[in-house]
């Protein structure tokens, strides 16, 4: 079931999306080469633990999950797509790109948002994916508004990334509703047709995030159970934000 917030709820989702960003961005500052992905996992922790909130993804289980996610942080390098453990032997090398996803719950209500950085220098190549990843979730967030469809939102992203290069845009994994959960209804993908699925309403709250790859668009399941990797080994790069549907147009409720 679709679920809509109401203003008061959104107010709340407001606040912990502000939270959710100045975290974000403290994570993503202290990337750097030689740092551990634990080290990151611990200082989201300990920021969420002092603005008073809960870390959403740790012991999170989703429906098809064997086990229950063991991090506050998702960190995803080079050819991990989303959902990459951290560990005191996941450390960050010079060239690598990195992605950060974060979510937490403020006064009950949860936000979600993610971004990719470099780490030291990186290729030109590299920068690209990251630069049009980026530019893919604004063409999203600019999409998702009253009477427009999930469609939509899929048309927007998959015909902006076809002509902004050779991209692999992942196909088995998408946004999603967010707020009384960490994932709800409904899906949605990062390809589509305009007016196809559900129209968009005031109040729905979603977690818009296209993946691109350098490569294919398949990717398979790691060996530990939570971090989808590209089939092909190839670089992949994931945004996202946490946006409430209003009368005009989409807010970015996780606004760095």
């Amino acid at each position: 079931m679709i679920s809509v917030k109401s203003k008061e709820e959104i107010e709340i989702l407001r606040e912990g999306g502000k939270q959710l960003a100045s975290i974000l961005l403290c994570v993503a500052k202290a990337v750097r080469p030689g740092v551990s992905s634990l080290e990151m996992d611990a200082l989201a922790r300990r920021l969420i633990a002092e603005g008073g909130d809960t870390p959403s993804f740790l012991n999170y289980q989703g429906n098809g999950d064997k086990k229950k996610f063991p991090a506050a942080l998702c960190v995803s390098v080079n050819d991990e797509v989303v959902h990459g453990v951290p560990s005191a032997e996941k450390i960050l090398r010079d060239g690598d790109i990195v992605g950060v996803d974060l979510g937490l719950f403020h006064k009950g209500l949860c936000t979600d948002a993610a971004v990719t950085v470099a780490v030291g220098t990186i290729s030109e190549e590299s920068r690209n994916l990251l630069e049009v990843t980026k530019q893919t979730l604004a063409r999203a967030v600019a999409a998702a508004r009253a009477g427009a469809t999930i469609g939509d939102i899929g048309y927007a992203v998959e015909s902006f990334v076809k002509q902004a290069g050779n991209f692999g845009i992942v196909r088995d994994l998408a946004g999603h509703g967010v707020g009384y959960a960490v994932h709800e209804e409904p899906f949605v993908p990062n390809y589509g047709k305009r007016g196809d699925g559900i129209n968009l309403e005031v109040g729905m709250v979603l977690a818009l995030e296209p993946m691109l790859t350098l490569g294919s668009e398949k990717i398979v399941m790691s060996h530990d159970g939570f971090a989808f990797r590209t089939k092909d080994g190839s670089r992949s790069a994931h945004f996202e934000h946490t946006v409430a549907i209003t009368e005009n147009g989409a807010e970015v409720l996780t606004k760095l």
